[in-house]
């Protein structure tokens, strides 16, 4: 009741985003996974406060986040998305053409491990979904741990998604899951990295908001 409240009282959902939401549970198996409403617009205006050039998002999935975050891009600034699974490729990519600001969008398939070191230059805002058991490898990757080059640097944010698991991460009889181990140890690597300050925000399942100092 209270989130039906929640979404009645905020901005209306677009009629594309309606339709991309429908299509995403008639044709996926997981359409939890999808960001929604709410969490759509939250990451829209985020954007807007934020003004960045450039956006990297990580785990694609049927595009409603990008599409949430591209609509509140400035003309000429553009997102990158990268989505492992080529099944749904099709069904992104329609919903990217016929939305106004897919143009700001850049679409690409593969794993990010290897695709987004490929992009070049810095990112000021990364949104990480992928896979869960690659977000330390992911935070690695980002902040140029890993012998590579930083795709971050001062200034820029970070937004992890799905960081409470279903409340998995304060349960110890889940901590044999994989998933949920990946989890807690991004999450202990984030507070522990004197190079970033975060906050955890309990929106949906959880986003923890990371700030490059």
């Amino acid at each position: 009741m209270l989130e039906k409240y929640v979404e009645q009282l905020s901005e209306p959902e677009p009629e594309l985003l309606q339709a991309l939401d429908h299509e995403t549970h008639m044709q996926t198996v997981h359409p939890r996974m999808l960001s929604g409403h709410v969490q759509g617009k939250f990451l829209e205006m985020l954007v807007r406060m934020l003004r960045p050039r450039r956006i990297l998002e990580i785990g694609t999935f049927t595009g409603y986040s990008a599409l949430s975050m591209a609509a509140g891009l400035d003309d000429g600034a553009t997102l990158d998305t990268i989505e492992s699974d080529d099944e749904l490729q099709e069904l992104t990519q329609s919903f990217f053409d016929r939305s106004p600001h897919g143009r700001k969008i850049r679409f690409h398939i593969g794993s990010a491990l290897d695709v987004a070191p490929a992009l070049g230059g810095r990112f000021d805002l990364v949104f990480i979904d992928g896979d869960k058991r690659e977000y330390p490898d992911y935070y690695r990757m980002l902040m140029g741990d890993n012998g590579g080059r930083p795709l971050v640097g001062s200034g820029s944010f970070l937004l992890a998604d799905n960081i409470l698991w279903s409340g998995k991460v304060v349960q110890d009889v889940a901590h044999g899951d994989r998933q949920t181990q990946r989890i807690l140890e991004f999450n202990r690597m984030v507070v522990e990295d004197p190079r970033v300050e975060n906050v955890i925000v309990p929106l949906r399942d959880g986003l923890n908001l990371i700030h490059v100092k």
